[in-house]
Formats: structure tokens, C-alpha cells, sequence
């Protein structure tokens, strides 16, 4: 009895390109676990600070403290003493001068309380000496509130001064901060934008590295799509083997077979 063996075997054109993908494939794959990562990732592609972003730094770091001369000028301007700093190098010379022309007014005043106890015959009698004393109380009274009006002057003046020292250095204080802020977060700003640059262009940088490394294996990938796609849409071939014992095929069933395999390629092609 003869026997026949039946097998499905696809096309040889397509086996042919499912050796070839295998092929690209294992070599893909080999010069993927062969290549050096270093050259598409790691701090290569990293963008490093900007020269300006180092300068800000730099500043801001020396700033620190800065104030600090400012402040102490500010705290010799407070305190119970710190008037006399800033007392007038003339006020002593304008009290003298002003209590010499009070005395020399105040002499006068007394000359004319001789003229009038002369004029009243009284001169040189107990009424001209009580007017005398009545006036020479009244004038040094007079004189001592003078004395300390233009002391009292003094002092005003010299706290004034010193209050607006204070003023002076607290404020050199705080615009001192603030011009160097501004210097610094310009600077810092200036120094991200081209940081920012120089970051985008190492990224696409990396992008092209990162393609060019994976390029064979996704091309492979690619093939190998294809070649799958073609062998689900493409029917096998089947082939039969016979004993030698085994009847010929007629013509027809060799017609049929061939017109099946005519009608599986243009399906596929379609």
C-alpha cells in the first residue's frame, strides 16, 4: 500500500526574507549590546551652567554681608551719646559771642538806672541800689534762659543730624541689597536663557545619537513587520510525497493545483 506524506511549506521567497530578517536582527541586536552608551546618553548631554549663571553666583556670594559697614554707621548714629558727634564746631563760639552782647546790653540797662536816680535825686541812695539788684536779677535770669535756649538749639540740631545719619546709612544699606539683587537675578536670568539654549541643543543632539544607535535594529524591526505580515497573507505551499508504487496525478488535479497557487499569490498582492 503506498504512502503518502503531506507538508505545508511556505513560499521560498518568503523564507528566504524570514532568513534575511533574522539575519539583520542578530546583527542589530549584536551591535546594540556592543555600542558605546557614553555617546548618546550621560552628562555629555547635559547642559553645564553658563558663565553668567557663575558670575551671579560669584556676587551673590561675595554680597553676603555687605551691608554690614552700612549697618555700623547706622548703630554709631543711636544711642545716649551719639549726639556729640554731630554737635557744631561753632556752637560754643555763637554762645559766647551772643552772652558778650547781652552783657554788653545789659550794661547799658544799668546805666540808665543811674541817670534816672540822678534825674530823681536819688542817686546813690537804697531805692537806685534795689532797682540795681531788681535789674541784675532779671537780666541773669534772662541770661541763663538764653544760655539754654541756644544750648537746647544745639542739642536739637545735633540729634536731628544724627537721626538723619542713621536715615542715610540705613538706607545705603538697603539700596545697596537691593542694586546688587537685581545685578544678580539679571545676570542669573541672562545665564538660564542660554543654559536653556545650549540644553536644547545637546538634546537634539542626543535625539540624533540615540536614532543613529537604534537605526539597524529598527530597521530590522521593520523588515521583519513586513516579512510577518507577508507570510499570514500568503497560503503555504503543500507538497506531497508518494511511494514509487503510488498512482500519477492526472492532468486535471495538476491544473487545480496550480490554479490554487496562481490564486493565493493575487490575493496576497492585493
Amino acid at each position: 500500500m503506498a504512502v503518502t506524506e503531506t507538508r505545508v511549506l511556505p513560499a521560498a521567497f518568503i523564507e528566504a526574507g524570514g532568513k534575511t530578517f533574522l539575519n539583520q536582527l542578530s546583527k542589530a541586536s549584536g551591535q546594540y549590546g556592543a555600542a558605546d552608551l557614553s555617546k548618546s546618553f550621560g552628562q555629555d548631554f547635559v547642559a553645564q551652567m553658563d558663565p553668567l549663571q557663575l558670575e551671579a553666583m560669584k556676587q551673590a556670594t561675595a554680597g553676603i554681608g555687605s551691608y554690614e559697614p552700612f549697618l555700623q554707621a547706622a548703630q554709631a548714629a543711636t544711642g545716649p551719646g551719639a549726639y556729640k558727634d554731630y554737635m557744631s564746631p561753632y556752637q560754643q563760639e555763637v554762645i559766647d559771642t551772643t552772652l558778650q552782647e547781652y552783657d554788653l546790653q545789659a550794661q547799658k540797662g544799668l546805666g540808665s538806672i543811674a541817670q534816672n536816680a540822678i534825674g530823681a535825686g536819688a542817686f546813690g541812695g537804697a531805692r537806685e541800689g534795689v532797682a540795681q539788684a531788681e535789674y541784675m536779677t532779671g537780666s541773669d535770669r534772662n541770661r541763663a534762659a538764653l544760655q539754654a535756649q541756644l544750648l537746647g538749639q544745639g542739642f536739637g540740631q545735633a540729634q536731628q543730624a544724627a537721626a538723619q545719619q542713621y536715615g542715610q546709612q540705613m538706607g545705603l544699606a538697603t539700596g545697596q541689597q537691593g542694586l546688587q539683587g537685581r545685578q544678580i537675578s539679571g545676570l542669573a536670568a541672562l545665564g538660564a536663557s542660554a543654559q536653556g539654549q545650549k540644553q536644547a541643543d545637546l538634546s537634539a543632539e542626543q535625539q540624533l545619537a540615540q536614532q543613529q544607535l537604534m537605526q539597524p535594529l529598527t530597521a530590522a524591526q521593520s523588515y521583519g513587520s513586513g516579512v510577518t505580515q507577508l507570510i499570514a497573507g500568503y497560503p503555504g505551499q503543500t507538497t506531497q510525497q508518494m511511494s514509487p508504487n503510488a498512482p500519477t496525478p492526472s492532468g486535471m488535479q495538476t491544473g487545480l493545483s496550480t490554479a490554487s497557487t496562481l490564486a493565493g499569490i493575487y490575493g496576497a498582492l492585493r
